[in-house]
């Protein structure tokens, strides 16, 4: 949570002075606050520490503020499929530097990945949603439940901001019905709601069925247990969720409608069900992952959402956005890296930063960038081709 005494004072300042100061929003940090362009650093390197590859991002901040990098070591090469494991890197300096590579989750042979991280703020505890299937089943005999097991779901947390981690435990069961076959969690992170419901986004496939459906699954015990909550339209994928300022849950969705464009449904239940299927004509998507956060500022102007996705109709063009009405509207934008670009997962830093942990250059690198709020939201940029 960005809560630092001294944006909040001079937010509160900037409010007033508004009207003085065309083109400036109440909601945005002022000239000096949080204002630092890009900082950029190397996370996963391809053929580092025994992987020929790295893909899948996702970052978290525990509770005592250390930052938790997870990525897919895949052992043979850039593959969806075969030997994968969950590995981590932690950084104690707001990401300025990163500790050695952790293996989190080895499964032997077999692939255990797409991390969706989320913290307990009440308990403290780190929790590790993680999906597991046999490695020599191909993408396509996960989608229609065949070849030599199904699709698992195993859960590990951390109580000590990713120093150690418990075992897995499989909670397939619990959270995936009968006729469900391909599922995977996130990849990104989860959320936990004001009222303490944990929420992570996931996806699957039914028997019989070429589509996708995004979903949840909720906890309101701490991660005692878990349970399924609502599915979204067909044809939606990865997804991440946020929280409005009004209790409304936003699930921004990867599409495969043909429109090139982020889908979007909304829940005013918690996640127990989801709205219409709506398409966001501002997110130009090349049918990729993305990410989307909240960001607690106390202004007039309410909590902010970032949103990070290649905005092109290829994977190229790293952009991160800025919305101040809760994913309406993005009037705010910045390239982070105009190549080519994959995966991402947006954190916030205690600092009146950000930081975006993204894939780049083919698969080459996962990059971590630091940059200032008052920088993203001076951005005017019309990113998209």
């Amino acid at each position: 949570m960005l809560k630092s005494p001294a944006l909040c004072a001079a937010l509160a300042a900037l409010a007033a002075l508004a009207a003085s100061a065309p083109g400036r929003h109440p909601a945005d940090p002022p000239a000096g606050v949080g204002a630092g362009a890009p900082e950029e650093v190397v996370v996963f390197a391809a053929g580092k520490d025994g992987y020929a590859s790295f893909r899948i991002p996702a970052v978290v901040a525990g509770a005592k503020g250390t930052l938790l990098a997870f990525a897919e070591g895949r052992k043979d090469g850039p593959s969806d499929d075969g030997n994968v494991d969950t590995v981590l890197r932690r950084s104690t300096d707001g990401g300025k530097t990163w500790g050695p590579l952790r293996v989190v989750a080895d499964a032997g042979a077999d692939f255990v990945g797409n991390p969706c991280p989320v913290l307990d703020r009440t308990t403290g505890r780190v929790w590790l949603p993680l999906a597991r299937k046999p490695g020599r089943n191909t993408a396509a005999q996960s989608k229609t439940g065949g070849g030599a097991g199904p699709m698992e779901v195993l859960m590990l947390h951390s109580d000590d901001d990713g120093a150690t981690w418990s075992p897995p435990e499989n909670v397939t069961k619990a959270v995936k019905p009968d006729g469900w076959t391909w599922y995977v969690v996130g990849p990104g992170c989860g959320i936990q709601l004001a009222d303490g419901r944990l929420v992570l986004p996931c996806d699957h496939r039914k028997a019989g069925s070429t589509d996708s459906f995004s979903h949840v699954i909720v906890s309101d015990d701490h991660g005692k247990t878990w349970r399924v909550g609502g599915s979204a339209a067909a044809k939606t994928n990865e997804c991440q969720v946020a929280e409005r300022a009004d209790g409304a849950l936003v699930l921004n969705m990867r599409s495969h409608h043909g429109k090139n464009r982020r889908a979007v449904a909304v829940s005013t239940d918690r996640g127990a069900t989801w709205g219409e299927t709506t398409f966001d004509d501002a997110l130009i998507d090349p049918t990729c992952q993305g990410s989307l956060i909240r960001v607690d500022v106390k202004t007039g102007g309410g909590p902010l959402f970032l949103f990070s996705n290649p905005a092109s109709t290829k994977r190229e063009n790293l952009t991160v956005r800025l919305s101040r009405d809760g994913g309406r509207t993005w009037p705010a934008a910045r390239v982070l890296h105009p190549r080519a670009a994959g995966y991402s997962s947006l954190v916030a830093l205690p600092d009146d930063r950000a930081g975006c942990l993204y894939e780049k250059d083919g698969y080459a690198t996962i990059a971590f960038a630091r940059f200032g709020l008052g920088w993203l939201a001076a951005g005017r940029e019309t990113p998209g081709k």
